[in-house]
Formats: C-alpha cells, sequence, structure tokens
C-alpha cells in the first residue's frame, strides 16, 4: 500500500502521517503552498516535519510541493466568499487524488478530525469527499483537539508545528459550516477546474 498525506505545517497532519507510518504503510507527501496567501515560513516547516518523520520512522518521504495560489486568487475573484474553505478544500483533494493516481498511489490520508474547524464538519466532509477520485483515510476523525496534541509530543512533531508561522489569509471570517454539494458544484462551474489542476500538477516540485 502506499497512500499520499496532504500534509500542513500544523499539528494535524503530521500526526495523521506518523499514524500511518506506525501501521508499516508507505507515504509520500504533498504540500500546497499558499504564498503570498501564507508566508514562506510554512513551506520551511513542513520541510522539517518531514525530515523529522524520516528519521522518528527511519524511512524516505518523497515531498511534493504544489503551488495553490493561483487556486486560491480564482475561487476568491469567482466564487461565493463563505464557501472558500469547502471550495479550497476540494480542489486540494481533486489535485492530490490526481497526482496520487499518476505516481500509482492507492489513496490520501489527511489529519481531519470532525468538527474541529469549519471544512471538517459532517456537512462540510460529505461535500469535499466526492472531489477525490480515490480512497481518503482519516486516523485522526474520531480524536479531539487534546489527544491530538499529546500524540504530537509523543512523536516529536508539536514543537515544530507551533512554530510562527502565518496562516491562509484567503479564510473567509465567516465559513459556512453546513455546504450543499449541487450548491459548491454549481459555484465550481465559474472555474476552469481542468485548467487548474493542470497547472498545479505541471509546476509541482519534488524534494
Amino acid at each position: 500500500m502506499h497512500g499520499l498525506v496532504l500534509i500542513s505545517g500544523g499539528i494535524d497532519s503530521p500526526v495523521a502521517a506518523a499514524l500511518m507510518l506506525q501501521q508499516k504503510v508507505k507515504l509520500s507527501a504533498v504540500f500546497f503552498d499558499a504564498w503570498p496567501f501564507a508566508d514562506k515560513e510554512q513551506s520551511k516547516k513542513v520541510q522539517k516535519l518531514i525530515e523529522h518523520l524520516q528519521k522518528v520512522f527511519d524511512i524516505k518521504i518523497p515531498l511534493y510541493i504544489i503551488p495553490h495560489s493561483k487556486n486560491l486568487t480564482e475561487i476568491g475573484r469567482e466564487c461565493s466568499r463563505k464557501l472558500g474553505c469547502v471550495l479550497c478544500r476540494r480542489m486540494m483533494l481533486r489535485t492530490a487524488s490526481k497526482l496520487a493516481t499518476s505516481k500509482s498511489m492507492d489513496f490520501l490520508v489527511t489529519g481531519e478530525s470532525l468538527g474541529q474547524v469549519a471544512s471538517q464538519t459532517l456537512p462540510n466532509l460529505h461535500t469535499e469527499t466526492p472531489s477525490s477520485s480515490i480512497l481518503i483515510l482519516r486516523p485522526l476523525i474520531g480524536l479531539d483537539k487534546i489527544e491530538i496534541e499529546q500524540k504530537a509530543k509523543e512523536f516529536g512533531t508539536y514543537e515544530i508545528s507551533i512554530s510562527p508561522g502565518m496562516c491562509c489569509t484567503m479564510a473567509p471570517k465567516f465559513p459556512v459550516t453546513y455546504s450543499n454539494i449541487s450548491v459548491v458544484e454549481s459555484e465550481e462551474k465559474r472555474l476552469n477546474l481542468l485548467n487548474l489542476v493542470k497547472y498545479s500538477l505541471e509546476n509541482a516540485k519534488k524534494t
């Protein structure tokens, strides 16, 4: 089995990766670089997290860095502001699944836990999931923040994850927590999804 983990500089996704690595699952990682809507430190944090996990589990984890600012710009310009997080997440899952398929990977891994943020409510997870063409595994889905932070400390990723870094400035002030897939798909018709995914994959860098 070979999975592709969507990793950020936060606390959750490195823990999801570590839990999968504990099960001897082969992993690659993908980071969606939102600069200039998030600072460059996020990319550095992700690389440090990957390096740490490689040392802990004595395994090579290829990392793909995908430019995401073009996607965010188009979503912000063309679509409903309150749906921004859901549309962003669908774009990441759509692109990651295309990358995974092209590299003969079997599934995606995410750091989502139920209800922790707006994009992770049950209705929004239901709306976001179909954008991936392959299976999505969510190892943290039933854990709360305290449990996840404890595991991050156990795996040694916590201190790296909490180091300074600016979060995405494109996130809406009042994100929707109960999305409808037909409404979201209607919004996506305003976007040239094929071209955006193509651009993302063609400009991906592997480290």
